[in-house]
C-alpha cells in the first residue's frame, strides 16, 4: 500500500500561500508572495534534496501543477530536484479536463477521494504532495494523509491560505523527526497517532 506524504512550507501563523514568489498565488488579494525567500539557507537546500530522493510519485493540485510544469522542465535536466520531478509519475487533481504537457502526467478527476484511495491501494512508490493548498484540505478532511513534513518559518503574515483550515479533523499526531535550519526554520515530520484525547492537567 502506498502512502500520501505532504510537504508544506508555512509561516509561524500557519499561512502556506505563495512562499516562492510574488506572482505565485495572488488570490484573495494576497500581497506577501515570496515570504520564504529571506529565511532560506544552505542547510535547508540540503534537507530539500533528502525529500526528493526517488522512487516517488507526485500528487498535485492543478494550480501547483501548472506552476511546476512551467518551471521544472526548463531547468538543467541533471538538477538534483528537476531530474526526479521530471522523471516521476505526476497525478494532478483537476475538476476540469485538460491535456497535460508535462511528461508522465495522469489526471485525477470525478470522485477524487475514491480515486485517491484506489491509488493508495496499488503497488508503487509513495505519492508526495507539494503546495496544493486546496488538495491538502481534501486529504485532511478524508483522512488520507499518512505523513506530513511541515517547514515552519520564523515570519508571520496574518492573512492568506492556511495549512490547517476547513479540512482539519481533531486528531493526535506524533513527531517522528525534526531539525532546525541555520535561519531558524523548523522542519518537523508528523504521522497520525489516533483520535484526539482530552483531559484535565494534573487530574
Amino acid at each position: 500500500m502506498r502512502k500520501i506524504i505532504t510537504t508544506t512550507f508555512v509561516t509561524l501563523d500557519g499561512v502556506m500561500q505563495a512562499p516562492g514568489g510574488p506572482e505565485e498565488d495572488t488570490s484573495g488579494g494576497f500581497k506577501y508572495g515570496g515570504w520564504q525567500a529571506h529565511v532560506m539557507d544552505d542547510s535547508l537546500g540540503e534537507a530539500l534534496k533528502e525529500f526528493v530522493k526517488p522512487p516517488f510519485a507526485m500528487l498535485l493540485g492543478r494550480t501547483t501543477y501548472n506552476i511546476f510544469a512551467g518551471f521544472w522542465p526548463k531547468q538543467d535536466p541533471h538538477n538534483a530536484i528537476a531530474k526526479p520531478f521530471n522523471e516521476a509519475t505526476k497525478y494532478v487533481v483537476s475538476h476540469e479536463p485538460f491535456e497535460p504537457d508535462w511528461v508522465n502526467t495522469k489526471v485525477v478527476s470525478g470522485d477524487v477521494p475514491a480515486a485517491l484511495r484506489r491509488l493508495k491501494a496499488e503497488d508503487g512508490p509513495d505519492m508526495i504532495v507539494w503546495g496544493s493548498g486546496n488538495l491538502i484540505q481534501t486529504l485532511l478532511r478524508e483522512q488520507l494523509v499518512d505523513r506530513m513534513h511541515v517547514w515552519t518559518h520564523p515570519v508571520t503574515i496574518g492573512t492568506g491560505k492556511r495549512l490547517f483550515a476547513e479540512g482539519t479533523h481533531s486528531a493526535t499526531w506524533k513527531v517522528v523527526k525534526s531539525r532546525v535550519g541555520d535561519a531558524g526554520v523548523i522542519i518537523a515530520t508528523y504521522e497520525p497517532a489516533g483520535e484526539l484525547v482530552t483531559g484535565t492537567i494534573g487530574a
